[in-house]
């Protein structure tokens, strides 16, 4: 993988390029659209939450986490299949296309943290040192995708139902998953299952370090990676 480094370099930075090419506002919708969707969330199920700040600040967090998990996997599936072209006409391990699209909702969605930390700390009040685990939180979270996006895009060559079936099964997990509820509401019967789901676990991993200021279960990481 290493001698490829420049062609992956290559195949990011011109992903990065095209995903917001011609939009006036640019990298700067990768931190509004997820602000958006939680402001949609927050006035629609704030009800859930003991207190409405809390439910605000954990809002954030999850559908930042979300939104990379959405748009890594779902640009990530269609990889080799977009980059056929290219695939013809040279040899390029089918891998690296999948990771370049998987390293471009990186970026973006490290990029998009980064710009939350001071709307986090104006409502805590402050930072947790705990903060300081997020990029080795991302880290896991990116392997995870790469993983998902390899096992993905290698069916949607044969398959091109999985695009619509993955859609499906991406929205599903969206409500099964603590995004606009706290996990106190999930039955007690139900919640061993419900914690065996990865995004899950990254989200509660994310709050654990970036709100709450405690360190994440190995339990929690362990599931995730």
């Amino acid at each position: 993988m290493w001698q490829y480094r420049e062609l992956i370099r290559n195949l990011t930075v011109a992903n990065l390029k095209n995903r917001y090419q011609n939009t006036f506002l640019g990298f700067f919708w990768s931190l509004l659209s997820p602000l958006l969707l939680a402001g949609v969330l927050y006035f629609v199920f704030r009800n859930l939450w003991g207190r409405e700040q809390d439910f605000a600040i954990n809002i954030l967090v999850a559908v930042m986490a979300w939104q990379f998990f959405a748009t890594g996997s779902s640009s990530s599936l269609r990889a080799i299949v977009r980059n056929s072209g290219l695939v013809t006409k040279v040899y390029v391990p089918r891998q690296i296309l999948v990771l370049s699209d998987v390293l471009t909702s990186l970026i973006n969605s490290l990029l998009a943290f980064i710009a939350l930390l001071p709307i986090l700390f104006i409502l805590l009040g402050h930072l947790p040192i705990t903060v300081l685990l997020f990029p080795l939180v991302h880290v896991i979270y990116f392997w995870l995708m790469y993983g998902l996006g390899l096992l993905l895009s290698a069916l949607y060559v044969y398959f091109r139902d999985v695009d619509q079936i993955w859609q499906v099964l991406v929205r599903a997990l969206f409500f099964g998953s603590p995004i606009m509820y706290p996990l106190s509401i999930v039955p007690p019967d139900l919640l061993p299952y419900y914690l065996l789901n990865p995004i899950t676990q990254l989200i509660l991993i994310y709050r654990d370090v970036m709100v709450a200021g405690d360190l994440p279960s190995l339990y929690g990481v362990g599931i995730a990676a």
